[in-house]
């Protein structure tokens, strides 16, 4: 129970009000301040109303004891008056409330996303498997914690309003049945606890096994062709049942917990209806009250009891946002831990006129073998390298650590930073949306004319791409619609457009045809861009300064071709 509490408390109550804290301050909080002043207005308009029908329901239910035909009609209208006036005041506070709760999740999700998508943040956190289902977490965590804590806050805020306004009106009728009702509801709200304690652990374990099952279904849709090919539904199938399993299992486990909290709090609740009647209608009997006292204390109590049994109707509802505090705070840690360059025993730094490796070592982080030994090599801007040789792994571990990403090894990179440096894996990336935005860097949108990306299609012999994909201002899937070859030659425009000192491929020639490779190099030369080329044969030598060989066991060679290119 010690750790339930904790869990609670301090992670939620921490989480909670950094989450506050950021979100007023934003460009949001004007308005999140306006919204939410206005809700507390609206609270006290309900609780007052409240008020004010606990005492129209005592008169009215008077009128109908007493047979005051008068007295029952100007009742009966005081009623309708209320219960309008309480309708409106509730329909718009829930209006304002869903607004608000909707704005904070814009703000959430905004910042989530784009902490996710910078510094190769959802890389890292994807290859070292430091977070499970950052994108379920994202979508559906971020939603449920806005909208299910704006509502705890409101029905805070409006159960002490509810307790100041209803410990009056029950003190006056029964001073006894106000003690009943406070000890009644601490009671409840401890049991509750001690019941429905369990409910943290399972809901945060359900949200994870819904979501693998989910990835995995996910799975299967985006890799349709290879596994129709491959013919390994099998082993999905049983993926997949294995999965459904785990998460049947921990649902008859939240189930069964459910259950026997249930027996409880639906005693507690229908206990509420009873205990009122039970102490004051003996009152009543012997001619010391009106009858309508009757139903006013009912309602007088099973309001305060409701105030303070917050816990007890809602204990399944808070349960499930322990859960989800608890790993939306694992996804804030996860993307604000900052990664550490020499964490893999590499350290990279920036320099913008060349690349440069000193004593680089890379081994194959499955089996340890090296990969690249003591490689010592600096390469000046202008300088074209092709980087071949019979080590594959080699080569595409060079590459990787090249491009920042986590490799196993020692040594030190410098290089130009992401704006001067671009690399073009084998197979490209195209993010879906137009071709105009498949083309154009973002801080360049509004820089780069029509006829500049016609005469970069026309020049890669690209002008049935255009027709395809039906101008440049149409939403496309571009892994439908183009050929692997033709994707790679639009992120070459893209990386091209971008206009950085060095570009680095790997294996163009594994998906272009020989004149579409020499072209790009025309290119690139033309505008003084220095690449570097991950390649397996040298049927383009021409296009190059140097040629680095990467061997077995390691081993590497630098033949340069012309003076000025020093290998340190």
């Amino acid at each position: 129970m010690k750790h339930q509490k904790l869990l609670i408390h301090k992670v939620t109550g921490a989480i909670f009000v950094r989450a506050v804290k950021r979100f007023i301050t934003s460009e949001f909080g004007w308005k999140a301040k306006l919204m939410f002043a206005g809700l507390i207005i609206l609270l006290f308009c309900i609780n007052g109303l409240n008020v004010v029908n606990n005492y129209v329901g005592r008169d009215f239910m008077t009128a109908i004891a007493e047979r005051n035909r008068a007295a029952f009609i100007r009742q009966a209208f005081f009623y309708i008056g209320v219960f309008g006036a309480s309708t409106l005041v509730a329909v718009i506070s829930r209006f304002i409330e869903e607004r608000l709760g909707l704005l904070w999740r814009e703000y959430i999700t905004r910042r989530t996303i784009s902490h996710y998508l910078t510094q190769g943040t959802y890389y890292r956190l994807e290859s070292k498997w430091e977070l499970a289902n950052p994108d379920q977490r994202i979508a559906d965590d971020v939603r449920t914690f806005t909208v299910t804590a704006l509502s705890f806050v409101l029905m805070l805020f409006n159960s002490t309003f509810t307790m100041v306004a209803f410990s009056g009106v029950l003190w006056s009728i029964s001073p006894l049945l106000f003690g009943v009702a406070v000890g009644y509801a601490a009671f409840g709200s401890y049991l509750t606890i001690v019941f429905g304690r369990p409910l943290i652990k399972l809901n945060y374990d359900q949200l994870d096994k819904e979501a693998n099952f989910r990835s995995g279904l996910i799975h299967v849709r985006e890799n349709a062709e290879s596994v129709f090919l491959a013919r390994r539904e099998g082993r999905l199938i049983r993926l997949l049942v294995r999965r459904l399993e785990e998460l049947l299992i921990n649902m008859r486990r939240i189930i069964s917990v459910n259950r026997n909290l249930g027996f409880f709090t639906t005693g507690y609740n229908w206990m509420i209806q009873i205990i009122p009647a039970l102490i004051v209608a003996p009152s009543y009997i012997n001619g010391k009250i009106e009858f309508g006292v009757i139903t006013q204390s009912a309602a007088a109590f099973m309001m305060l009891v409701g105030a303070f049994s917050l816990i007890v109707t809602q204990f399944q509802s808070i349960s499930n946002f322990a859960a989800v505090v608890t790993r939306l705070s694992a996804m804030v840690d996860a993307m604000e831990k900052q990664p550490s360059s020499g964490e893999a025993g590499i350290e990279i730094s920036e320099e913008n006129n060349r690349v440069v490796y000193e004593n680089l070592t890379l081994v194959s982080p499955q089996d340890g073998q090296d990969l690249l030994k003591a490689l010592s090599l600096t390469i000046p801007s202008g300088t074209r390298v092709l980087i071949s040789g019979t080590n594959e792994d080699g080569k595409i571990a060079l590459f990787k650590a090249t491009a920042g990403i986590a490799a196993t090894g020692k040594g030190r990179i410098i290089r130009p930073s992401d704006e001067q440096m671009c690399f073009l894996a084998e197979r490209p990336y195209l993010p879906p949306g137009t071709l105009r935005e498949a083309l154009v860097p973002t801080r360049l949108s509004s820089k780069i004319s029509n006829d500049q990306l016609y005469s970069l299609l026309r020049e890669l012999n690209l002008e049935t791409v255009l027709e395809r994909a039906n101008g440049l201002d149409v939403d496309q899937d571009w892994d439908t619609l183009l050929t692997l070859g033709e994707q790679k030659l639009l992120a070459f425009i893209h990386i091209f457009l971008a206009a950085p000192r060095f570009i680095v491929f790997d294996h163009p020639s594994s998906s272009l045809r020989p004149d579409h490779v020499r072209m790009i190099f025309e290119l690139l030369n033309r505008h003084s861009i220095t690449y570097l080329t991950v390649e397996n044969s040298e049927d383009t030598i021409e296009f190059y300064d140097a040629l680095l060989e990467i061997n077995e066991k390691g081993k590497w060679a630098w033949r340069p071709f012309s003076a000025g290119i020093t290998a340190a």
